[in-house]
């Protein structure tokens, strides 16, 4: 059975681990709640002071999703997958990058120009080699994300599959990932639409 083992969502200024708050800094703009985030949880990248706005808050995610216990060691790098999804694709980076462009184009904003920009920063920091794949849609479909991801896993292409929404325009942003692997025993929530939604939708409620 294919089972979210792991869940983190980044929203509000806050970030939620397996549903439970674990770090918040609010009355603070969108970069220094990041670099909070960065220096609370102990994090040492040097990479991460280079990224698009877009790629710090995946790339956070990721790490907290992944930290303490995630088992990532337990599967080769080319059985673990990343699949995103946003509505924005990279248009907080592609707008910044056209400012410049008006008088000196900046070559570090146009390296994050595209969103699976994203995907590379976190698989180059874990070594992950499996299938991934980025996609954009008007809203969170947690029924596409359950369909794509199953199918990866069932016929065998991943083990493990982070995956999730990691959206940000302007002071609008939210992330939510999953850690989907397969599980026959233990009190997993089993990887499907109603469950998913249900992680991303919890701090509205």
């Amino acid at each position: 059975m294919n089972c979210i083992t792991a869940n983190c969502v980044i929203s509000g200024h806050a970030v939620r681990k397996n549903g439970k708050i674990v770090f918040e800094n609010k009355n603070i703009d969108l970069p220094g709640f990041l670099l909070s985030a960065y220096h609370y949880f102990e994090l040492n990248y040097s990479r991460f002071h280079k990224m698009d706005r877009l790629s710090k808050l995946g790339w956070l995610t990721a790490e907290i999703l992944l930290k303490d216990g995630s088992g990532r060691e337990n599967y080769e790098p080319t059985e673990t997958g990343v699949v995103l999804t946003n509505a924005n694709s990279s248009l907080d980076t592609d707008l910044k990058y056209f400012e410049s462009a008006k008088y000196i184009p900046s070559p570090s904003l146009f390296v994050y120009t595209l969103p699976n920009i994203m995907i590379g920063e976190i698989c180059i920091r874990n070594n992950f080699k499996g299938e991934d794949a980025f996609f954009i849609a008007e809203e969170f479909d947690a029924g596409f994300l359950e369909q794509y991801v199953n199918d990866l896993m069932d016929n065998g292409i991943l083990q493990v599959c982070i995956c999730g929404w990691v959206d940000v325009l302007g002071e609008e942003y939210k992330a939510a990932l999953f850690l989907v692997e397969k599980k026959q025993e233990g009190s997993f929530d089993s990887f499907t639409k109603e469950n998913i939604d249900k992680i991303f939708l919890a701090e509205n409620g």
